[in-house]
């Protein structure tokens, strides 16, 4: 990967991401978006890779788009290069989705706008105590629906909270988001690293036929009826029930052993 906008670095089965303008408080740019976009796609081929941590550099995970770099541009822009815009950033989100990896948004700080929209995206969220979060759309005089957030947001915290924080914009301290589901865990900063590095490490040893094929079914199964849910389920289970992971699985609980599953870190 030689990404320009951002550190990235691999090192066994995980692959780190880390957001690298804090002097700008890691604010986002044309080139991040599409660089973001361009690696996790080439990602999704990467079998070596089992999980992806995001994070940032600084006092904060991300606060938005620039103000210089992107949003002053935005105000010369006619119809159509502001929808080129938005698909763009929308193009992020649905990358982070269709990953099959796990995806931990490691929340350094003050996680705003764009921001909240990309760490919500990811799979998991674990947070500093200093890691505040808002959707800040509206506060701009835009739609609080943007990068998925009026689809995905509902899905984690209920409608009622997710009406609460897109039509305000306010900040929801990192205790609150951990209260109502938005963030997996909240720790102090010094322990964010281990947090998540314990985290990366347990998805890494888990089945990634298995783990790939759980995001998918909770992606998926989003807009299915239950009946379609169960079918998808069941086909996907038992292609599952004829690979290498699943006897290794059963051996491993008979001989009452940790599985060690196919390409697993030991």
């Amino acid at each position: 990967m030689n990404a320009r906008s951002f550190r990235y670095e691999a090192t066994g089965a995980l692959a780190r991401i880390t957001l690298d303008r804090p002097e700008a408080l890691n604010a986002l740019t044309f080139e991040v978006y599409r660089e973001l976009t361009e690696t996790l796609r080439a990602l999704a081929a990467r079998r070596d890779v089992r999980v992806v941590v995001l994070t940032g550099r600084g006092r904060a995970f991300c606060t938005g788009g620039d103000v210089r770099e992107i949003i002053g541009e935005l105000l010369k822009f006619d119809r159509a290069r502001l929808a080129d815009f938005t698909r763009l950033t929308c193009d992020l989100v649905q990358a982070m989705g269709a990953l099959p990896q796990p995806i931990i948004a490691s929340l350094n700080g003050p996680v705003a706008g764009a921001g909240a929209a990309i760490a919500l995206a990811a799979d998991f969220r674990v947070a500093t105590d200093t890691a505040r979060i808002a959707f800040l759309f509206v506060k701009v005089g835009l739609s609080g629906a943007d990068m998925g957030a009026a689809y995905l947001l509902p899905r984690v915290v209920g409608l009622g909270r997710a009406t609460e924080m897109l039509m305000t914009g306010e900040f929801v301290d990192a205790a609150e988001a951990q209260r109502i589901g938005l963030y997996n865990r909240v720790v102090n900063p010094e322990h964010l690293e281990t947090a998540t590095a314990e985290l990366a490490a347990r998805l890494a040893r888990g089945p990634a036929a298995g783990l790939a094929a759980t995001k998918d079914a909770l992606n998926r199964e989003m807009h299915m009826g239950l009946e379609a849910a169960l079918d998808h389920e069941a086909a996907v289970q038992a292609e599952l029930m004829q690979r290498a992971d699943f006897h290794e699985g059963f051996a491993a609980f008979m001989a009452k052993r940790p599985p060690r599953f196919e390409g697993a870190p030991e």
